[in-house]
């Protein structure tokens, strides 16, 4: 976009195709909103070639994050009031000092200039991505390219005019337009500019005296050899003029570039670079052709990994069915291997049923069955922590349940009664079928303490029914003590062995339930 055209350019597949141009009024408009329609999903760049483009440089104090963007903000808006195409580049850092920050501010200073093609995309629901400007542009390019110098000026013909950028090391300064008539001839105004340019950054100091000044001439193949002969150097000054397929080659920018706009364009398209002017309500349709992309792109990787979940599934399944089919085979052969063998084996008196459910029994029997020695381990331990107690007899029981007792629905019985036999048959219950039953151990015990020690006696009792009754499942119950201290009956007992050698002793019942 120019002051008083617009040029629209394709890329595609890597190579910048030049359309139609329009002309910046009512018919061109026309014109440009009859070119885009039908192009609602074509992602759109706008690049400002204008005159009316200002450059601010400035120093800021270094804050960093929201205080930051609000302290920029503020000082672009403060700096270029009129206009919302504004943008600010914070470059470096002095060196010295507070260590302020070197920004410089640019602006779009003419805003009806650009509203009314922006206008246009925005009726026409264009995903425009950003707007930019053909002179923040060419600090790309001489990046890209590798020639920044102390003091770089870059020229090169582009369709607004002349454009001329002043850089420091990578950093853009400073960018003019000189608009060039019809008459005017490129090459003596190319010098004729130079010199100007030269002039101009002296007076503002972005140039010291004695400094060598760079200056490269971006120009078609043809025009160089006349550029070499009316551009001469000086102590100050040093021409470097650079062809546009030479650029194109150290850019590797695909071929029919023509002009320095169509190398920024190139690489504009290449590299798909942020915005660099707010393009207001327009940028919404960006946003949402970039979200439609996203979903589209969700949609494509969901379907594509639904396809290979499909044929993984089709491939299972396909290889369960080759293996089900192998297991069946097997399954028969094996079942006839087993008729074969079952037939040459005599008949047997007892069916594989009967001798299945034996072996069954045996095993329950063998997890449930009660025995003595797992609550005899817990007595054992307990004693270990009683050494006063001495033990007598132990007497171990399985509780009869008191539906097996009563006769009436207690289940069935382990063992049939012989004929002319007059016991009853044994509950299942007793010897752990289905689960194991309650044993009770009757403890007989004696007290080795000193002679008439009754609490010590009366202690001991305690300590270890207290101590087995801490065990999961145990109950105790205290039968006999070896001294009833009881206030509603008589004290009896003896704790005094004498000379007959006879110990107290005592009676416990421990019940467990496992």
């Amino acid at each position: 976009m120019t002051n008083d055209r617009l040029c629209a350019f394709d890329w595609r597949a890597g190579a910048l195709a030049p359309g139609p141009c329009f002309s910046a009024d009512r018919d061109g408009m026309d014109a440009f909103a009859r070119y885009l329609d039908g192009a609602q999903g074509t992602r759109a760049c706008l690049v400002a070639d204008l005159v009316e483009e200002d450059f601010q440089r400035c120093l800021l104090p270094h804050v960093s994050g929201r205080a930051g963007r609000t302290l920029v903000e503020r000082r672009l808006s403060h700096a270029f009031r009129d206009t919302p195409f504004r943008h600010a580049d914070i470059q470096d850092r002095d060196s010295e000092g507070r260590r302020d920050d070197h920004t410089v501010f640019s602006a779009l200073t003419n805003a009806a200039m650009v509203q009314p093609w922006v206008g246009v995309m925005e009726q026409n629901k264009i995903p425009l991505a950003g707007l930019y400007s053909a002179a923040h542009l060419s600090a790309k390019l001489v990046r890209r390219m590798g020639i920044a110098q102390n003091h770089l000026l870059l020229i090169a013909e582009q369709g607004g005019g002349l454009r001329q950028s002043y850089f420091q090391g990578p950093y853009l300064k400073f960018s003019r337009l000189t608009v060039l008539a019809a008459h005017d001839d490129v090459i003596d105004a190319t010098a004729l500019e130079t010199a100007k340019m030269q002039q101009f950054l002296t007076s503002t100091r972005l140039l010291g005296r004695g400094d060598m000044l760079h200056v490269v001439v971006l120009a078609p193949s043809a025009r160089v050899a006349a550029l070499e002969q009316r551009c001469e150097d000086d102590p100050e000054l040093a021409y470097h003029f650079i062809d546009i397929d030479s650029a194109c080659a150290r850019l590797k920018l695909a071929g029919g570039v023509d002009t320095a706009e169509q190398l920024l364009l190139g690489l504009l398209g290449r590299d798909s670079l942020p915005s660099q002017y707010p393009p207001g309500a327009a940028g919404r349709f960006y946003q949402l052709w970039r979200a439609r992309l996203a979903l589209n792109c969700a949609s494509a990787a969901i379907a594509a990994v639904g396809a290979v979940w499909l044929l993984a599934s089709l491939w299972g399944s396909v290889r369960d069915g080759q293996e089900a089919t192998r297991l069946l085979a097997e399954a028969a052969q094996y079942d006839a291997r087993y008729r074969a063998i079952m037939a040459t084996l005599p008949p047997t008196a007892a069916r594989s049923a009967n001798m299945k459910a034996a072996v069954q029994l045996d095993r329950l029997l063998g997890a449930t069955a009660p025995a003595p020695a797992p609550l005899v381990a817990l007595v054992s331990r307990s004693l270990e922590r009683a050494p006063a107690i001495r033990l007598l007899a132990l007497d171990w029981q399985v509780q009869q349940p008191v539906l097996a007792q009563t006769g009436a629905g207690a289940g069935a019985t382990l063992v049939a009664p012989a004929a002319g036999d007059t016991t009853d048959p044994m509950a299942a219950s007793v010897v752990g079928l289905p689960s194991a039953p309650v044993q009770v151990l009757r403890i007989d015990g004696e007290i080795e303490v000193g002679p008439s020690d009754y609490r010590a006696i009366v202690d001991s009792v305690n300590q270890f029914a207290l101590d087995m009754a801490g065990n999961p499942g145990v109950a105790v119950h205290i039968v006999e003590a070896p001294l009833d201290v009881r206030q509603s009956v008589k004290l009896s007992g003896k704790t005094d062995a004498g000379d007959s050698g006879v110990k107290p002793r005592f009676v416990i019942n421990v019940t467990w339930k496992p």
